[in-house]
């Protein structure tokens, strides 16, 4: 969906469920995939995605298209939720892609799901020592960090989501690269 398709819905959204119904088909998945890639948890995403929509909805004619696209209004609330859902926690975790794929393997025959289960256990292990490291990392880095490579978001669309200057969000992504790769660095000498 291009923009000017996001605004014509965005707008009419206000008094046509149908039309809101359009952008929570368009957005549901794309949410739901954040969230479970920021919480690694099913459950919280369902929650985090959920009350997104809720309140999009329930706020829906409040939103006006002032350089901020819907889709970046979307992301800054699933961003505060999963906030709220880790206040006092102290970290989120990050679940890629490629784990969310191996978890559905395929029927094959029992050598082949046992070669699947060990991969499935040293790409787990990988994926918990990335957490491990990413945990460590304040969370204006990982919110970039999480936009930026695993929603692959343009830096625009990381300001809008955020609420930031484009130049703010490069320096965080840059700083955050170089902390990631110092604390790699120290967990691989350890």
């Amino acid at each position: 969906m291009d923009l000017a398709q996001e605004k014509d819905l965005a707008e009419r959204a206000r008094n046509d469920p149908q039309a809101f119904g359009s952008l929570f088909d368009e957005y549901y998945g794309k949410i739901f995939g954040y969230a479970l890639r920021r919480t690694a948890n099913v459950e919280n995403a369902e929650d985090v995605t959920s009350e997104t929509f809720f309140k999009a909805l329930r706020n829906i004619k409040k939103f006006e298209w002032r350089g901020v696209s819907f889709s970046a209004w979307l992301y800054r609330i699933a961003e505060h939720e999963i906030s709220n859902i880790y206040s006092g926690s102290g970290h989120d975790r990050v679940l890629t892609d490629e784990l969310k794929r191996s978890l559905e393997m395929e029927d094959a025959s029992v050598e082949v799901e046992a070669a699947q289960a060990e991969t499935l256990i040293q790409k787990e292990s990988v994926l918990h020592s990335l957490n491990g490291i990413l945990a460590k990392l304040p969370k204006k880095y990982r919110e970039v960090l999480a936009l930026r490579f695993f929603e692959q978001k343009q830096f625009s669309e990381i300001a809008q989501i955020l609420g930031k200057k484009e130049s703010t969000v490069k320096s965080l992504l840059y700083r955050g690269l170089e902390k990631l790769r110092k604390l790699t660095e120290q967990d691989a000498t350890i």
